[in-house]
């Protein structure tokens, strides 16, 4: 794990603006009274965006002491979680994911991008607009290469693209999230090539109708049942030896637990029926002479 310290330059102060401690007052209301200190995190977050994109050391004492917790314990956060920038960044700040599938299809060419544009690693271009760090896996690796900039992915990246894409940022054009080519999502550039069949995805188990003439497909949606099992493919198998596990015990496991809970309960009232004996007003215990 890298050492993470605080930037040498700090500002001198930190205040809640009324939009940041009506933010405060919403997390802190989610945790029970006393538990305040469950919102540091989310808090953190919250004061890193109001301080720009970094957390200065007064942030961090500003949320220690709304949350009335030691300084130190909130540095401890801070300096853990490599979601918060110890030092400042700029307004486009770009995350280059340099693991070893991004690296594999040209992750150094992008960073040479970055060299290029906006310089070294931790420097805050002259104005103001970009910074970047290398990261490790940012979990978008069939799309390799690719780069988070502030709370967005761009996948698919190439020097050519990569390079236009900064300079819409900078310029204000609106850009396109996500890959940077024609696939969609994780799909393959053009579009699925398996298990493309629409009769993959059909749901054909049918009924006997009402009347015993015919059969009918159940209506899953008015049953109240989720429109993933009207859209699944049965499985014939799962219930060829439900069927059969069912015929060879005489009942389901449905029919067999409540017979177990009956006989249960019939043998045993006083402890797990509703014949149990009534506790002493007061004590929570029986009178053993009783």
């Amino acid at each position: 794990m890298s050492v993470r310290r605080l930037a040498v330059e700090q500002p001198e102060s930190f205040g809640f603006t009324p939009e940041l401690e009506a933010i405060a007052q919403k997390l802190i209301a989610k945790y029970p009274e006393g538990r305040q200190a469950s919102a540091v995190v989310p808090l953190l977050w919250e004061a890193q965006k109001a301080a720009g994109g970094w957390l200065p050391e007064p942030a961090i004492r500003a949320v220690a002491d709304r949350l009335g917790m030691a300084h130190i314990r909130v540095l401890e956060v801070a300096t853990f979680y490599t979601m918060f920038n110890l030092e400042p960044v700029g307004k486009y700040f770009v995350q280059l994911c340099g693991t070893t599938p991004c690296m594999l299809r040209g992750a150094e060419e992008i960073r040479d991008v970055c060299k290029k544009k906006i310089g070294h690693e931790r420097h805050v271009s002259a104005d103001g607009q970009l910074s970047w760090l290398e990261v490790e896996c940012l979990g978008a690796c069939t799309n390799a290469p690719m780069v988070q900039i502030n709370d967005d992915y761009y996948e698919d990246l190439t020097p050519e693209n990569f390079e236009k894409l900064l300079d819409d940022l900078v310029a204000g054009r609106p850009v396109k999230v996500g890959p940077q080519n024609t696939r969609h999502g994780s799909e393959p550039e053009g579009g699925a090539r398996v298990l493309t069949d629409p009769a993959l995805y059909a749901f054909t188990t049918s009924i006997p109708a009402a009347g015993g003439g015919g059969t009918e497909t159940p209506d899953l949606l008015s049953a109240g049942r989720p429109r993933a099992a009207e859209e699944s493919p049965a499985d014939p198998t799962g219930a060829a030896a439900a069927k059969q596990e069912k015929a060879a015990d005489g009942a389901d496991t449905r029919e067999k637990r409540e017979a177990v809970a009956a006989e249960a309960q019939a043998s045993s009232p006083s402890v797990t029926g509703s014949e149990r004996e009534p506790l002493k007003t007061g004590t929570g215990v029986r009178d053993p002479e009783e």
